[in-house]
């Protein structure tokens, strides 16, 4: 299976970005199943019915979200209609949404999609080594589902390698999102699992993590300054990571960062 995950999507240019491109990746890459983190998609913070129809309808597969996924409260009403938009799986019960889907692609193969947030540095939510180990028990890998994809949304690198390391062999891949930079370290870990750090932004890289410079730096040298952080508009690069599965044991065979457009130099899968 040839699968594309990208990295989070940070406003108007990021999903500009995402929606121009998928289509042409999708044909030039023969991708099966492409997954996306949408929780800076609506202006830099959170995402919307609308936006989620529009990544849909350009050929995204799942999308996953994190620590911003509350922030345009609509979604609330929204999200237990769309089983493909995911919360984070370590969200107290009860919490409106779902933190897994298991995604049936057009040949009738299975994607199973577990998406934990971290909690260094980050929100203080459930365990989610546990919760990823509750939904990993529930699927097989090679038996029940085909491919897992493991978008595991954290500030610290070392909790996103333990989650990969947690994952190895059990997963297809585990790929990090929140930081905004992509990593350096794409690898097949020792037991067969796809990993990268963080697969950066789908945004502006003139700027400070998506956002516009100026107020970012306002807000770092000065701090009787408040000033409202607005996405920046500029061009912008997709990031992401694309991998190559197994079909008959659903590991990973390769995978290799996918960088397109705007700051960065490119990187495509060879």
């Amino acid at each position: 299976m040839r699968i594309l995950c990208c990295g989070d999507v940070v406003g108007k240019s990021g999903r500009r970005t995402v929606i121009d491109n998928i289509p042409k990746l999708r044909q030039s890459l023969n991708l099966d199943f492409v997954l996306v983190n949408g929780e800076n998609a609506a202006h830099g913070f959170g995402i919307t019915d609308k936006i989620c129809r529009a990544f849909y309808e350009s050929g995204v597969d799942v999308i996953t979200t994190g620590n911003h996924i509350w922030d345009q409260r609509e979604i609330m009403n929204y999200i237990d209609s769309d089983p493909r938009l995911l919360r984070p799986i370590n969200y107290p019960k009860g919490t409106p949404g779902a933190g897994t889907v298991v995604y049936e692609i057009a040949d009738g193969r299975k994607v199973l999609v577990i998406h934990p947030m971290g909690r260094l540095f980050m929100d203080p939510l459930d365990e989610p080594f546990a919760a990823v180990d509750g939904a990993l028990a529930k699927h097989k890998l090679g038996r029940d589902v085909d491919a897992i994809i493991v978008d595991v949304h954290a500030e610290a690198t070392s909790e996103k390698m333990a989650m990969g390391h947690f994952c190895d062999g059990r997963a297809s891949a585990v790929v990090g999102s929140h930081t905004h930079v992509p990593s350096a370290d794409a690898q097949v870990l020792p037991g067969g699992t796809a990993y990268q750090t963080d697969m950066g932004m789908c945004g502006d890289y003139d700027s400070v993590i998506g956002m516009v410079k100026e107020a970012s730096l306002a807000r770092f040298t000065d701090k009787t300054a408040r000033p409202k952080l607005e996405p920046a508009d500029g061009e912008a690069s997709l990031c992401g990571v694309f991998i190559e599965t197994d079909d008959a044991s659903g590991l990973a065979r390769r995978v290799e960062p996918l960088r397109l457009g705007g700051r960065l130099r490119a990187a495509m899968p060879g």
